[in-house]
């Protein structure tokens, strides 16, 4: 989308201020179908920072999502330009990727469609 579309953007702020992680919302971007949970954004950093924490290969990359560098978001706080999913699956045919859920952000100006809840699919 050339614009945000602001209804996402509400959505988006709404799960920033309430810090609710219990918002499922699926897009489609750039062809690919992304279903999930949306997480605030300091949530999300501060999971995706654990796992790289746990890495002997990733760890020092860590900080780079330490909430210290997200700034906490006040009344006034621009609105958000990212949707931050976890628990989220990109969708292939019948095959949610990856099976666990994953940890995914997207620019909201990149949703080209969406839809309020997530889509299950099955492996049979």
């Amino acid at each position: 989308m050339s614009n945000p579309d602001e209804l996402l953007v509400d959505i988006s702020a709404m799960v920033e201020s309430g810090h609710s992680t219990q918002m499922s919302l699926t897009v489609v971007v750039g062809g690919a179908v992304i279903t999930g949970r949306l997480a605030p954004e300091t949530v999300w950093r501060e999971r995706v920072s654990e796992v790289l924490r746990d890495s002997d290969r990733l760890g020092p990359f860590s900080d780079i999502f330490g909430t210290g560098r997200a700034a906490a978001r006040s009344e006034n706080a621009p609105a958000p330009t990212h949707l931050h999913f976890h628990l989220a699956r990109i969708l292939q045919g019948s095959v949610g990727i990856p099976e666990t859920g994953g940890m995914y952000r997207v620019a909201i100006k990149d949703v080209g469609a969406w839809t309020v809840g997530d889509f299950s699919y099955s492996d049979h």
